[in-house]
């Protein structure tokens, strides 16, 4: 017989009768394993992006030290290279010093301005708090 003749359609040996009387309890039953095991396996499911996802943030981490490193040491070097350019025209302590100045004022103004910025920092979550506080009132008395 060729493979590309058509089958006949297979039939389906007969259900037993306690098959086909399943009762109300067993079938739910069924339906709640079912569920559970979705549940899980889609919980498995999750677990496995979001370790992917925390793998591909650990490896995006990194290259933001690395380029932070980086611009440390180009602010490094344009220290000295702004120290060595004065120095040609002064004494280089005094160089030294005007640089060491600058850095000092730039620290100032970037600390006051974290300060100030911390401030409107609130360390509790009051949009979940007031959304929580709302459901339980809810679930109190769920009819008004």
């Amino acid at each position: 017989m060729s493979s590309l003749t058509p089958h006949a359609p297979q039939r389906h040996a007969p259900k037993h009768r306690g098959q086909e009387d399943s009762s109300v309890g067993e079938l739910l039953s069924t339906v709640t394993s079912d569920v559970q095991q979705l549940l899980h396996q889609e919980a498995e499911l999750a677990k496995a992006e979001i370790r992917e996802e925390a793998t591909k943030a650990g490896k995006a981490a990194g290259m933001f030290g690395g380029a932070g490193f980086a611009g440390y040491m180009v602010a490094v070097f344009l220290t000295l290279a702004a120290m060595f350019a004065l120095a040609n025209v002064m004494d280089p302590g005094w160089a030294a010093l005007i640089v060491t100045a600058i850095w000092a004022v730039i620290g100032l103004v970037l600390y006051r301005r974290g300060r100030a910025q911390m401030r409107t920092v609130s360390p509790k979550p009051e949009q979940t708090m007031q959304t929580l506080k709302e459901d339980m009132q809810w679930a109190r008395h769920p009819t008004r």
